[in-house]
């Protein structure tokens, strides 16, 4: 009997999920040959919620390693609105339950970050047999030491940074660069340090705005003409830290802090301040030949885990070996970056500031 697997996309693109749907198919292919039929749902779970998927054949997964984004679409559904029934009526567990069953699939994939993953947990808890692969470029989902998608964002804003040191010392300027990363700063740590920067401002670490101001005088003092700021798309002040999320946009009268640092740099120092948001140009392009490795051993991990029927489980890396853990394990846990991380000591042995 053939063995019936659908595979979904979830929350936010990045690189890396072609090559990882890529993995999963040529490795059940290779294993199971005419016995697997492999079904794309259509836009995440929202296709699965709507009944939108159609049968995958073994030439849509040719020629899709080296691209960006994902060949099945993808939306956000929100884990705090999945239970919730709308004006629309529609019980979106009941229908993903049932779209399930008339697709007679005998296991569902589900390529995506926290969000996704309790979503994925909550299916589970169901009775479907659910298998997760860990993508996002934040890095920041639990359990795993890295998820794909996050070293190409970590060259690619590695780049920015790059080219923004040449046209900062040309001008002897400030140059702050907001960096994606709302909960976790692992991509503007990351990127900092390789980058160079001189300033990272992370969410895991509340910053003072005196000592950003005293850490570019100091720099001056030093004989340096210019300064790069990273700061993390969630990084917030000492004096926002008891605050909620809400009431800090509120405060701000904006998304990020970023406007406020740029404003408080150039009223203290006096040195003209510019800023640059890379945004979603962080998660766009042709994955990173790291990321194409990842993703294509986690995609075949996943297959060799449907061949033995194991279920209710996410695919990680840990220690450079290739892993599964219990959905229920790492479901709705975050892994934000710890004040005594390796690479934050790394980078305040350079000299490197993070203003806490």
């Amino acid at each position: 009997m053939k063995k019936r697997v659908g595979i979904l996309t979830s929350g936010g693109d990045c690189p890396g999920l072609n090559a990882a749907i890529r993995g999963v198919a040529k490795a059940l292919y290779e294993r199971m040959g005419d016995q697997v039929e492999i079904y794309g749902i259509a836009d995440g779970y929202t296709g699965l919620i709507n009944g939108e998927y159609k049968k995958m054949e073994r030439l849509d997964f040719s020629g899709i390693l080296t691209r960006g984004g994902t060949i099945l679409g993808t939306s956000r559904q929100p884990y705090k609105k999945i239970q919730v029934i709308g004006e629309d009526h529609v019980d979106k567990v009941a229908n993903m339950i049932d779209n399930y069953k008339k697709m007679k699939l005998d296991c569902l994939l589900t390529l995506g970050g926290n969000g996704t993953h309790k979503t994925a947990n909550l299916l589970s808890q169901n009775g479907l047999n659910v298998i997760g692969l860990p993508k996002t470029i934040d890095n920041d989902l639990y359990g795993t030491d890295v998820t794909f998608g996050f070293h190409t964002a970590v060259d690619i804003g590695t780049e920015v940074i790059d080219r923004l040191h040449t046209t900062a010392a040309s001008h002897s300027r400030v140059m702050v660069v907001e960096i994606m990363g709302n909960k976790a700063g692992w991509l503007s740590l990351y990127t900092g340090v390789a980058g160079g920067a001189d300033i990272i401002l992370l969410p895991e670490l509340p910053f003072s705005y005196e000592k950003i101001a005293q850490a570019v005088m100091k720099r001056v003092e030093n004989g340096h003409v210019f300064s790069i700021v990273v700061v993390a798309e969630g990084a917030f002040s000492k004096s926002e830290e008891k605050m909620k999320r809400k009431e800090r946009l509120a405060a701000r009268g904006c998304p990020t802090v970023t406007p406020q640092v740029v404003r408080y740099i150039t009223e203290q120092t006096g040195i003209e301040t510019r800023s640059m948001t890379p945004g979603h140009y962080l998660r766009g392009g042709s994955p990173s030949a790291y990321d194409r490795v990842l993703a294509t051993q986690f995609g075949v991990y996943a297959a060799k885990c449907i061949a033995d029927g194991i279920y209710g489980v996410t695919v990680a890396e840990s220690g450079g070996r290739i892993i599964h853990n219990k959905l229920s394990d790492i479901a709705g846990k975050a892994k934000p970056v710890p004040a005594d991380h390796q690479l934050v000591q790394v980078a305040k042995s350079l000299g490197i500031a993070f203003c806490n």
